[in-house]
């Protein structure tokens, strides 16, 4: 096994969830790199496993795995660190879940290499918060129906987008009984064009709610909810209570993900005359090879060429990229034959948004 390029795989994801809020996989993750150049059960656990390792988000895999564990009860030591779980993680103490993690994987190493085929699949519901604000600004008359088409779905939890309870300051849409709340959802001012979408809107009519995914995911299913869960970093309790209120919404408003490529999905849509079609990913650019993104684009093409007074088209993407200069992830949409217009900087996670210049 070739442990030293594997060991600083995971040294970096460290750095990254240290750095997107997550201590507790920081510090777990920088004793599994250790474990790994020593040769330990998490070298082994890997075994088989090294080639494409940074591609294949082979920590998120066993991070994943044995979160899984801890959320079924099959690893009560280690559930004791897992605020997930029910257990508790001291900031002042960070590497203490660390002799029972390594204990999982030593244990059960023959179920978490069975897991580690699985690619890891976050549906982060915070990115919705992008989704949504992208939508009022997109749709442009009230009660316009919208068909909605998500690439890269996983469970299709962002489909419901609608449904969940946006608040910022003295602003607030969505229904204020909604299981998901996204608070704080932006980082200063709310930008003008989103107040204005916001109030031209009071709700949005979805009428079709269809995504792809190439493994899609079903978020009714035991199975299902499980994976999305122990995707989600255990020290980060308002992922948690977002998912769990997009789980229970999703038991109420019918969305379908199909089993299919990003290109191939986008082949069969086609406008429809007195809607607006919108077509929205989110964080899933990087995944897809570059002659299926070029196959992408000429479908997004296609329609927005196909679009006119009466049967409108929009593109709304939340992706890392750089806009004059500012890296970052960005909101931007695009609306018929119209250039994509970027609109605002997100955390990875969605939360929060802000508008990039003075004044919004």
């Amino acid at each position: 096994m070739p442990r030293e390029p594997v060991a600083r795989i995971f040294a970096q994801q460290a750095e990254a969830c240290a750095r997107l809020g997550s201590p507790l996989y920081a510090a777990l993750l920088e004793r599994a790199a250790d474990d790994i150049r020593e040769g330990g059960p998490c070298a082994a656990v890997l075994a088989g496993y090294e080639e494409g390792a940074w591609g294949d988000a082979l920590p998120l895999r066993l991070t994943g795995a044995v979160h899984a564990l801890a959320l079924t009860g099959r690893a009560p030591g280690l559930a004791e660190h897992y605020p997930s779980a029910g257990g508790v993680f001291s900031a002042e103490r960070p590497y203490a879940a660390w002799p029972a993690f390594r204990e999982v994987v030593a244990a059960e190493s023959e179920w978490i290499r069975e897991w580690l085929r699985r690619p890891p699949q976050t549906n982060e519901v915070g990115r919705a918060n992008l989704l949504l604000a992208g939508l009022l600004y997109a749709v442009p008359s009230a009660q316009l129906p919208v068909r909605l088409f998500e690439l890269g779905s996983s469970a299709g939890l962002n489909l419901r987008a609608e449904q969940f309870r946006y608040t910022a300051g003295d602003f607030a849409w969505g229904p204020p009984d909604s299981t998901v709340r996204l608070s704080d959802a932006w980082d200063g001012e709310v930008p003008d064009w989103l107040r204005m979408g916001a109030e031209r809107h009071q709700a949005l009519r979805i009428v079709e709610r269809r995504g792809c995914d190439l493994t899609p995911i079903d978020p009714l299913s035991a199975d299902g909810s499980l994976a999305l869960r122990a995707y989600v970093w255990p020290d980060q309790r308002d992922r948690f209570a977002r998912l769990d209120g997009a789980l229970s919404i999703a038991a109420k408003v019918y969305a379908t993900v199909e089993s299919a490529g990003a290109a191939e999905f986008l082949s069969a849509v086609e406008l429809e005359p007195g809607t607006l079609t919108v077509v929205w990913h989110s964080v899933m650019r990087q995944y897809v090879p570059a002659d299926e993104w070029a196959a992408v684009e000429r479908e997004l093409d296609r329609l927005a060429a196909a679009s006119g007074p009466d049967a409108g088209f929009a593109v709304i993407r939340f992706e890392p990229g750089e806009v004059e200069g500012t890296r970052g992830f960005w909101l931007s949409v695009r609306s018929d034959k119209g250039p994509e217009r970027p609109l605002a900087l997100a955390h990875p996670h969605g939360v929060p948004a802000r508008w990039p210049t003075a004044g919004g």
